[in-house]
């Protein structure tokens, strides 16, 4: 094997305080980014959401690794991201009014079968971007939802208004096999008649 290849492959082209700092700064405006951009950005109700989401990966890459593209400065850049990133999820497990302010809270959506226009608004989610994810969950349409929460990591959670017809068939079947175990338990109480 060359030397040199090895060289570049190892040797850091910036400090290794640099490559540890770098990925720090970039976690945290990326953390406030977010959270000022809303949910919204994190749902990806749309192609300009998950546009916006893969373009920021590679904005903000030269940021983070800086004049260096060795193995060496990769590892300790990715390394650094994840050991902040466990940091801050054990400090915020400890500290929920903090994780809070961080994270933000759910918004609710449509609450008890009436859309909530106003949080739509507040969080830039039209109606058909809420039909779209509400068929997504195997909801025909709107009047079927009785509650839809976009939580603070995006998600949008839909709670039906009447059960789904898989929902009605395994209640059915559980139905049907209680009384299959009552009919075998009672069966095997009764007395066997007698052989002739």
């Amino acid at each position: 094997m060359d030397a040199k290849l090895w060289s570049d492959m190892l040797h850091l082209g910036v400090p290794v305080l640099e490559k540890i700092l770098r990925p720090i700064l970039v976690y945290a405006f990326l953390v406030v980014g977010l959270r000022l951009a809303g949910k919204r950005e994190l749902a990806q109700l749309n192609a300009f959401d998950l546009v916006v989401l893969l373009t920021l990966s590679n904005t903000v890459q030269n940021a983070i690794i800086g004049d260096d593209n060795s193995v060496s400065g990769g590892v300790i850049g990715a390394t650094t991201l994840l050991v902040v990133n466990y940091a801050v999820v054990r400090f915020l497990y400890g500290h929920q009014r903090l994780d809070q302010l961080l994270e933000g809270a759910a918004t609710v959506l449509i609450d008890h079968g009436e859309i909530q226009r106003q949080e739509l608004k507040q969080d830039l989610i039209t109606i058909a971007e809420l039909e779209a994810a509400a068929h997504k969950q195997g909801l025909g349409s709107l009047d079927e939802v009785e509650r839809a929460v976009i939580e603070t990591g995006g998600t949008i959670s839909f709670t039906a208004k009447k059960p789904s017809a898989e929902s009605t068939r395994h209640d059915e079947v559980l139905v049907r096999l209680d009384a299959i175990s009552q009919q075998l338990a009672a069966l095997s109480r009764s007395p066997t008649a007698p052989s002739a």
